[in-house]
């Protein structure tokens, strides 16, 4: 039987280098990407405001998003259904195989926990997390607390989670963690 791993933190936690570390040797999907799938095909949405170059640039559009709680509201509605659809089809698709892992920032936020077996939070602590995202993508303080406090707290999700690797340190750290708990999961 399939063995649905989710990977789920909050934003700056390290999700993507976990992500890397796992590709070598199993498949990996990220629902970030999907949903920037997604928001192409649904371009008409937002107005032009949100464009650049035709296409539409995600600064802009968090820009948006996150000043207005109506907005990402609607967003929601017509993004999170279609995402959930393709986590059904990945699962269809790894059906025959031991286990694949996707990555869900907004795991609880889009209540898609019921679709996993198992749920990998990874957690850092809030200075380190602040520093990497205003350094990640050049947001002032205030952006990036703005875009924190959005999510649901670290310890609310760490709960809800079966595994949890702490993320304060060395890429060797996160990966050793992480051999820890994929021992444990297979």
């Amino acid at each position: 039987m399939l063995r649905k791993v989710a990977i789920t933190g909050n934003i700056a936690s390290g999700k993507s280098q976990v992500e890397k570390m796992l590709e070598e040797n199993y498949p990996v999907y990220d629902t970030d990407k999907i949903a920037h799938e997604i928001l192409d095909e649904i371009k008409y949405f937002y107005g032009y405001d949100v464009f650049t170059d035709g296409k539409i640039d995600r600064q802009k559009l968090g820009k948006l998003v996150f000043e207005n709680q109506e907005i990402k509201k609607q967003l929601e509605e017509i993004v999170h259904p279609k995402v959930r659809e393709r986590i059904l089809q990945i699962f269809e698709k790894h059906r025959l195989e031991k286990v694949v892992f996707i990555s869900v920032p907004l795991l609880f936020e889009a209540g898609f926990d019921d679709l996993f077996n198992k749920i990998i939070f990874i957690k850092v602590n809030e200075i380190m997390q602040l520093n990497r995202l205003m350094e990640r993508n050049g947001f002032s303080k205030d952006e990036a607390l703005l875009r924190i406090k959005s999510q649901m707290s670290q310890a609310e999700k760490a709960k809800k989670s079966d595994f949890v690797i702490e993320n304060n340190s060395s890429l060797k750290d996160l990966e050793d963690n992480l051999k820890i708990v994929l021992r444990k999961l297979l």
